[in-house]
């Protein structure tokens, strides 16, 4: 286990990075989490340990999972997840907020459909794909 005041620094550290990443200032994110700019400041540089409604807050405004923060603050355990995809998608400055909640809806829809089997796991990167003949059978790519 971390010692706090590290603890502390790099969740700090890790909002400011989320902050940049989603192009706010930090008066523009104290607003949208309904805290002091001081405060944030004082989160951001290390020297506060925000409540877990206070990261809460600051995670809906970040537009990212409470869990992420709860898990940097040593609130929560980290689970074994994946990616928050849905998180990508809402950091994601490319895109419109209709795009990305109707990204977030079909990706909510096929979770829902297959939650009660499993998939295929992931493929690395590294792996060959597979092509289709021409036949439209499935077969593995030469490597």
């Amino acid at each position: 286990m971390k010692e706090l005041p590290d603890r502390w620094r790099e969740l700090g550290e890790f909002i400011r990075e989320q902050r940049s990443s989603s192009r706010l200032s930090l008066r523009r994110l104290s607003e949208l989490a309904g805290i002091s700019n001081p405060y944030l400041s004082q989160i951001e540089r290390g020297l506060r340990k925000p409540s877990a409604e206070i990261l809460q807050q600051i995670a809906k405004a970040l537009r990212i999972s409470a869990e992420t923060l709860y898990v940097r603050a040593g609130i929560l355990d980290e689970r074994d997840i994946d990616h928050d995809l849905e998180g990508e998608i809402l950091r994601n400055g490319y895109l419109t907020e209709d795009q990305k909640q109707t990204l977030i809806k079909v990706y909510q829809s096929f979770r829902h459909e297959n939650e009660d089997r499993m998939m295929s796991p992931v493929t690395s990167i590294d792996e060959p794909a597979a092509t289709v003949s021409e036949e439209g059978r499935e077969e593995p790519t030469a490597g």
